[in-house]
């Protein structure tokens, strides 16, 4: 589906049938053009996808008088796909990379649950937004796809790629003065003990796999793996 500006749709060049249609929101990221946003992202799950607790500054619930008692109770697999919906939107996966993960981290010892956030969180996009390069996981990305991340001196332009522990994530050279990069560096108050990072360099590492005391106590991974395995 094409982009559109925003004075276009401003100047309603689209149908109307078209937006009614739609089962998509649009979100400007920048540039003045738009991008599919999935309804999920939108919708109260008690849950920050950023992290940082700002989408729950709203009301988790309807409007109206009757807005709190409009939420039915999930049955078992609603919590089970609900928690594995938010997962996968906080990390920006699509379901057959999701999957393709949680397989994965079947065959690693362990505990299955916390193995599988492990591996999330060595996605390369992951570790640039750890290490501070973005304020998103969605900046993340769109810096891994826009080639201005090196790994061991590397292009790598694959938000997927699985960064190993030990392995160098820098800026490429002549990507050292992105405004982007340089406004999120200068937001950073703390990092994450299972990262290193050099100021200067722009560059920094993985240093060990996290502990899963050092990822988000809001997630349960334990259902995940019971939608999965059902």
């Amino acid at each position: 589906m094409s982009n559109f500006t925003v004075s276009e749709i401003l100047k309603h060049k689209l149908p109307d049938k078209w937006f009614n249609r739609i089962r998509c929101l649009w979100q400007n990221i920048e540039g003045g053009h738009y991008v599919k946003i999935h309804r999920f992202k939108k919708q109260r799950v008690g849950f920050s996808l950023l992290e940082n607790g700002k989408e729950l500054a709203r009301r988790p619930y309807g409007p109206g008088q009757h807005g709190q008692d409009r939420k039915g109770k999930l049955s078992n697999y609603g919590e089970q796909l609900k928690e594995k919906q938010k997962v996968r939107f906080m990390y920006g996966v699509n379901e057959r990379q999701f999957r393709k993960t949680f397989n994965e981290a079947a065959k690693m010892k362990g505990i299955h649950g916390e193995n599988f956030l492990k591996l999330l969180e060595s996605r390369l996009d992951n570790v640039v937004y750890r290490l501070g390069l973005s304020t998103t996981r969605r900046g993340a990305r769109q810096l891994v796809n826009h080639g201005h991340i090196t790994v061991n001196g590397n292009k790598v332009d694959i938000p997927s790629y699985r960064v190993k522990v030990g392995d160098t994530v820098a800026v490429k050279e002549n990507s050292k003065d992105h405004k982007a990069i340089k406004a999120s560096l200068e937001k950073v108050t703390k990092r994450v003990e299972f990262v290193t990072f050099d100021d200067k360099k722009l560059e920094g590492k993985l240093v060990r796999l996290p502990e899963r005391s050092e990822l988000n106590a809001d997630i349960n991974e334990s259902l995940i793996v019971e939608f999965y395995n059902r």
